[in-house]
């Protein structure tokens, strides 16, 4: 993929970007990587997702080793201040980070440089990368499809970056009255570990419905996996549970 030219000269309309929801984002861009700000619970999710990531593509594409995805190319789509995209870069990736907000990807670029990481931040969206004839081996979609304003064109756009053989990671919200008591009203307004407003419940996707639509965009789901909290070590976990969060990796 070409990192100049037609593809970042394209500007961000006509696509599934909910404007409400990217400055909903944009609001909070400074605090990406503030542990104890507003996206503490990202910080303590991020282990758990990335071991996940990691130790599938490792099995999927027979790698091993210090950086085992050298050579591989990796979108993270949604990818807020970059806190995907710069473990992804240290194991070998190349890694671009994509996101309709200008202040997310001013902060990714920011704390990338610092760390002397060579990430490809753009200011995009799926529909901009899909025209430009973009695809990656790997496209992360972590807890960004009920984020988005039609969540069919959306995956349907995200499908054609897959290269073949490629994967896709789509991590979300189930829509049940668990994920409401707990995920929406619970870690918004009574324990607050996310402003209120962070999600609109109604957008929460069950994994069955999750999976017709990947089937329809032209994927192959492979794996579901559930992330349960657990409350004794404060921390997140691999589970069978999917009534909150969970997991989907589909291939092409």
């Amino acid at each position: 993929m070409s990192r100049t030219g037609r593809l970042f000269d394209m500007t961000i309309t006509d696509s599934t970007v909910d404007a409400a929801e990217v400055a909903k984002f944009s609001a909070m861009a400074a605090e990406w990587w503030d542990p104890t700000g507003k996206f503490a619970p990202l910080h303590k999710f991020n282990p758990v997702r990335l071991g996940f990531i990691r130790d599938l593509a490792a099995a999927h594409f027979a790698r091993q080793g210090v950086k085992p995805f050298a050579g591989l190319a990796l979108l993270d789509i949604g990818c807020g201040g970059g806190l995907l995209c710069e473990p992804m870069r240290r194991l070998g990736f190349a890694v671009t980070g994509v996101d309709p907000s200008e202040k997310n990807i001013g902060t990714a670029k920011v704390h990338a440089a610092s760390g002397g990481l060579d990430i490809d931040y753009r200011a995009a969206s799926a529909e901009i990368l899909v025209e430009a004839g973009a695809a990656f081996d790997v496209v992360l979609n972590m807890e960004v499809v009920e984020h988005v304003a039609d969540l069919k064109a959306y995956l349907m756009a995200c499908a054609k970056l897959v290269k073949p053989g490629g994967l896709m990671f789509v991590a979300t919200l189930n829509k049940t009255l668990k994920s409401l008591a707990l995920a929406k009203i619970g870690a918004e307004y009574i324990l607050r570990w996310l402003p209120p407003g962070t999600h609109d419940w109604n957008k929460f996707v069950e994994p069955q419905a999750l999976t017709q639509l990947l089937v329809g965009a032209g994927l192959n789901p492979l794996k579901t996996q559930g992330v349960a909290f657990d409350p004794l070590n404060w921390d997140w976990r691999l589970s069978d549970d999917t009534d909150v969060n969970y997991m989907i990796v589909a291939g092409r």
